[in-house]
């Protein structure tokens, strides 16, 4: 799947397709604004992914601090662009993408 047909998925289907990762799930569930769904998914991956994700979305909630203790778990350095940049590159990357 390519980050256009991911994120046309969005549009188009009511639920994300369960074949993706949980850390797309989550993602998915972002682009829906459906930020506490995504966040239940992403807790529940258990992976490093998935704390990248809750990185992104502590950091999108406005809460910094905690961000940084996700981005510190997951082993990634804290995003400095913008929320759409990095919402692209979490998905790119969990796309096999980039």
């Amino acid at each position: 799947m390519t980050l256009a047909e991911f994120s046309q998925s969005v549009s188009t289907q009511s639920t994300p397709d369960t074949s993706l990762s949980l850390p797309l799930q989550a993602l998915w569930w972002d682009a829906k604004d459906d930020w506490h769904q995504a966040h239940d998914v992403c807790q529940s991956a258990g992976s490093l992914e998935g704390d990248w994700v809750h990185a992104y979305l502590h950091r999108k909630e406005g809460d910094l601090g905690n961000a940084s203790y996700w981005y510190s778990r997951a082993r990634q350095p804290v995003f400095k662009g913008t929320l759409e940049k990095e919402w692209a590159a979490l998905a790119e990357s969990f796309l096999g993408t980039n």
